[in-house]
């Protein structure tokens, strides 16, 4: 089974009613995990009450803490969420908190070189100095690498973006964020297929995502395209269904399978994440069926 690491941000999602525990990143990782029984995780969370409540959890689930920096000066992640009519969430995410300061390390070095097979990534914990120093140290090595854009707020630049899509082998991104490639790198009229056409070549990527909401995923690679789309009823929330999509898009890649079966798969997979509150199901059987489908390949 391939080694995936995970960096970046691990965050509370605080709701008028309640709070979850999240980041794209982490959920991600979560999902890697519990499918596949390996995975590591990089990030950074402040001494205080919710970073005790995230090392408690990750304890819990049996997800190892090694990589989870302490941080007295700043603070656990938070974002506050809000959902629209359609369960479609709308953030609001803290600024100068402690996965911003990220730490280059001689353990993570040695995680990335010699227990890794593929890092992922995103954009949001690159918003600060620090931690995108350390995200961009960990480029070039010989790994594969899954980007999952996340665009938030404001929280990018064309340099990060640039850098993110030149160090990506996998490219996953919205349909919004496709647009916005498109405004920095394309510079022409948006259209979903000459646009992705375009990023493949440009930033030689092997794999790219693009995740449209109700209306399903397309994947492109150089010369093949794929679209799906799953019916789902009994929609609760979307909040992470594009994280769990993440987790069999990049489980598939490294397995080999071809796009068709990666889509549709990754797509039932975050369908039934959307039936259940929250990005993370409460118990470990919600993965069976999908852990055998991966089993038998």
């Amino acid at each position: 089974m391939k080694r995936v690491t995970s960096i970046g941000e691990i965050l509370f999602d605080v709701y008028p009613k309640g709070r979850t525990l999240g980041g794209a990143p982490f959920n991600f990782i979560y999902h890697i995990i519990n499918l596949t029984g390996i995975g590591n995780f990089i990030s950074r969370i402040g001494d205080d009450s919710y970073g005790n409540e995230i090392i408690e959890f990750l304890k819990k689930n049996k997800i190892s803490v090694d990589y989870i920096q302490s941080d007295n000066l700043h603070k656990t992640g938070i974002a506050k969420t809000v959902l629209n009519d359609q369960k479609v969430p709308t953030f609001t995410i803290d600024l100068n908190t402690a996965y911003d300061y990220i730490e280059q390390t001689n353990d993570i070095n040695l995680l990335i070189n010699d227990n890794t097979d593929c890092l992922y990534f995103g954009t949001l914990a690159q918003r600060e100095l620090q931690s995108r120093q350390t995200i961009q140290s960990l480029f070039n090595r010989n790994i594969k690498y899954f980007c999952d854009l996340n665009i938030r707020q404001n929280f990018y630049s064309d340099d990060v973006l640039e850098k993110s899509l030149r160090a990506a082998n996998v490219l996953k991104v919205n349909i919004d964020e496709l647009k916005v490639l498109n405004d920095f790198f394309i510079k022409d009229n948006f259209e979903i297929n000459n646009s992705s056409g375009r990023l493949l070549s440009e930033f030689n990527i092997e794999l790219l995502c693009v995740t449209m909401g109700e209306e399903g995923a397309i994947l492109f690679t150089e010369d093949k395209r794929n679209k799906y789309k799953t019916k789902i009823d009994g929609i609760v929330d979307t909040v992470g269904a594009g994280d769990a999509y993440a987790a069999l898009l990049c489980i598939g890649y490294l397995n080999g399978w071809n796009i068709e079966k990666i889509n549709r798969i990754a797509s039932r997979f975050a369908g039934e994440i959307i039936k259940i509150k929250g990005a993370l199901p409460s118990e470990n059987s919600f993965y069976n069926k999908f852990r055998t489908k991966i089993k038998n390949g």
